[in-house]
């Protein structure tokens, strides 16, 4: 580490940009730095302020100048395909990208790499894996699947009865979305007829989906208008934490609370708390942080030898874990307490 630094100098983050988050300055030697750039999603999201506050952080131990962006809500692709542009404007050796939707972000990407910018996904595979040059994600059918094993179990017989509702992202089928929806599906026991969709509109235990757009406030609005469309709603998947705090909140409001099992993904320190406190059920844990800080060690790798970041075996990108979060395990299911996650937890 201390060779890699000697190479690039101390790390900078630049002032002034256009559209870009700016977390703060740091002044280095006067040498031309590797420019890196992170574009995330949006930039209020608990999970992607933590990615670029690791990103900054590994950025600054390795000797590289990181520039980050975000989309101005979650779908904003034409905010992500400009800060591409932007960085090969200033010719940025490596791009670290959560897509927002992966299959308009080809083009972009593209280009990136026929100017030979090492590019990265985050969190968010592409579709086809090799669009890009590396990811590094959670196994996101994974996190859905012990969401919906861990479901399943808490309700015991009364599973083959359940009314279940969704609260999707943009609601578009965005490879992650599909992912854990699909996952959670299969961990509760309802069959995937259509791989390419988020769930299977003919399963009747499946009584209704809204877009939260991964916001608090969306998830308590899609929460009430599902309500109202079905009372008897008693599982909820929510496609993050924040959306399953708006659900959470929506559903005490309308007196029906205890009476509805939420699960959900992230692993952030507001919803493991939660988890604590009652308010969700059981959510899956990831690393955002750990994806941030391999991606820039894969760049920084590959500017000094060459060599791009190698897949999990079996896999085609690199997992970066996920665990089961819940304060009421259920047997056979590996899981740990919120207090010992919030050890590990984010945000």
């Amino acid at each position: 580490m201390e060779s890699t630094r000697g190479l690039f100098g101390g790390a900078r983050l630049i002032c002034g940009l256009l559209v870009p988050l700016v977390a703060g300055c740091v002044t280095g030697p006067d040498e031309v730095e590797p420019v890196v750039g992170l574009i995330t999603k949006t930039e209020d999201n608990p999970f992607f302020v933590t990615m670029r506050e690791g990103a900054i952080e590994r950025a600054g131990e390795l000797g590289v100048e990181l520039r980050a962006f975000a989309g101005r809500f979650d779908g904003d692709t034409d905010t992500q395909v400009r800060a591409i542009e932007d960085l090969l404007a200033t010719h940025a050796k490596g791009i670290l990208v959560t897509p927002s939707d992966p299959v308009a972000l080809l083009g972009a990407v593209g280009r990136a790499r026929r100017t030979g910018v090492l590019v990265i996904a985050l969190d968010t595979p592409f579709d086809p894996a090799d669009a890009v040059d590396g990811t590094f994600a959670t196994d996101n059918f994974r996190a859905g699947e012990l969401i919906g094993m861990w479901a399943r179990g808490r309700l015991g017989a009364s599973a083959a009865d359940a009314r279940i509702a969704t609260l999707d992202g943009a609601g578009t089928q965005v490879t992650v979305e599909v992912l854990r929806n699909q996952g959670f599906l299969k961990g509760f026991g309802i069959d995937i007829k259509n791989p390419n969709r988020m769930y299977d509109e003919d399963d009747p235990r499946i009584v209704g989906s809204a877009p939260s757009m991964g916001t608090e406030e969306g998830g308590r609005a899609a929460m009430e208008r599902l309500m109202r469309d079905d009372p008897a709603i008693n599982v909820v998947y929510a496609i993050n934490e924040p959306a399953a705090a708006g659900a959470s909140a929506a559903l005490r409001g309308l007196g029906v609370h205890d009476d509805v099992v939420i699960v959900t993904i992230d692993g952030g320190c507001p919803g493991v708390r939660s988890v604590a406190a009652g308010e969700i059920g059981a959510t899956s844990m990831q690393y955002p942080l750990r994806m941030a800080s391999l991606g820039i060690e894969a760049v920084v790798e590959f500017l000094t030898t060459g060599i791009r970041p190698e897949n999990t075996p079996g896999l085609d990108y690199h997992d970066t874990g996920v665990t089961l979060v819940t304060d009421e395990p259920v047997p056979g299911i590996s899981s740990v307490g919120a207090q010992q996650a919030l050890n590990e937890c984010w945000g």
